[in-house]
């Protein structure tokens, strides 16, 4: 196989593989969410908990997705501080769907205030699919240096595998 198929994953088996691997880590991150919920609601607050429990369950998810999920990524030996900076920042957007789902469910289910473990996994879900295609796409991807002309050349945006680095048959 291929070196840049193991570091972008362009197969349906490959990205159902990451994507399994990415809903394990974010089952241990809902655990680590409602854990830190838990923990922190009584001197802390529902809302000031959850909002610390999502940057916990995320620096968890983050360093697992780094060493598992995406461990054959050319971003493995990216700068972990700035990796981890990039990561929540790519994941903003998920982080929107999911603490926008628990504080709507927040606000109108009494019974998710009283159980937050539903209106937690209501938004883990919510944000699920957003967060793995940036963390994907933005955050555990290679760094490859493709030029305009070849981005633009093959339908995927991705250069021909059957050709060097230059595009041309090396």
């Amino acid at each position: 196989m291929p070196l840049s198929r193991i570091f972008h994953p362009r197969t349906r088996p490959e990205i159902i593989d990451q994507f399994l691997r990415f809903g394990a880590v974010g089952g241990l991150g809902f655990l680590m969410d409602w854990g830190t919920v838990s923990l922190l609601r009584t001197p802390l607050g529902l809302t000031t908990a959850t909002l610390i429990a999502y940057f916990v369950a995320a620096t968890a998810n983050w360093f697992l997705n780094r060493f598992w999920t995406f461990r054959l990524s050319a971003a493995s030996n990216q700068h972990m501080v700035l990796q981890w900076l990039r990561f929540l920042l790519a994941n903003s957007f998920g982080f929107l769907l999911n603490r926008g789902m628990v504080f709507l469910l927040y606000a109108t289910v009494p019974l998710t205030v009283r159980h937050p473990v539903i209106a937690l996994a209501a938004g883990a879900l919510c944000g699920m699919i957003a967060n793995f295609n940036l963390s994907r796409r933005l955050v555990f991807r290679a760094q490859t240096d493709v030029t305009m002309l070849e981005a633009t050349s093959s339908p995927s945006g991705l250069p021909d595998d059957s050709t060097g680095p230059h595009g041309r048959n090396d």
